[in-house]
């Protein structure tokens, strides 16, 4: 299964459009499209619409969290679209996928912020062995979630949870930074790097190979 992996658009809408056409050219089409958050910067439901329409507009599944610093209409909007993974275990093409949106507690009270406990309990609420995590924070303790100042900030109990249930595959995004591939006790991380700086990645599920690729 070929997936797209995007994070951190921050209203973009150009990215998002340049994203799309990429994708069209593609020589073989993407299974599906998973976005780990910040599809705005700030904003409303109506700037997510305008980012998310190009990529809607392929027919290509689309599975979603929001991100710390989407506005409060957002994961409403990304429900009624039908593309939400927060919180909940969806499926696409056989593949079981886990959300969680927001992030761990940071220091800029930011709009969507989860405690530890809270991240731990939608985990344990709806992990399947065998699923996909996509979930806006990192993992702890890795090199997706180092800032630019040396610091890692990332989500201990996701770090925990990958640590002993291994999953084979977690997306994630936050800090743009820290764009990368790493692997926690065998499981491949990765941020894809901000797409309104022109990062995505592709990856292949069943084979865990993933590719960093720019606009």
């Amino acid at each position: 299964m070929l997936v797209v992996a995007v994070t951190d658009v921050h209203g973009d809408s150009k990215a998002a459009e340049e994203l799309a056409e990429r994708i069209v050219k593609m020589e073989r089409e993407p299974d599906a499209i998973f976005i780990a958050g910040d599809i705005t910067n700030f904003g409303s439901a109506s700037v997510a619409e305008k980012v998310l329409r190009p990529l809607l507009e392929l027919g290509i599944p689309i599975v979603a969290v929001h991100g710390n610093c989407d506005g409060r209409d957002v994961p409403e909007y990304l429900e009624e679209l039908g593309i939400s993974a927060h919180d909940r275990r969806v499926e696409v093409r056989g593949i079981g996928v886990v959300g969680i949106g927001g992030s761990n507690i940071t220091p800029f009270h930011t709009i969507w912020e989860l405690s530890e406990e809270e991240i731990e309990a939608i985990l344990r609420r709806n992990y399947r062995a065998g699923d996909v995590i996509l979930s806006h924070v990192p993992p702890y303790g890795t090199k997706v979630d180092l800032t630019r100042s040396g610091i890692h900030v990332g989500s201990k109990a996701l770090r925990k949870f990958i640590w002993e249930n291994k999953p084979p595959l977690v997306i994630t995004g936050h800090i743009h930074e820290a764009r990368g591939v790493d692997k926690v006790n065998g499981s491949l991380v990765v941020n894809p790097g901000p797409l309104f700086r022109g990062y995505y990645a592709l990856v292949e599920i069943e084979e865990t190979r993933v590719s960093l690729m720019r606009l």
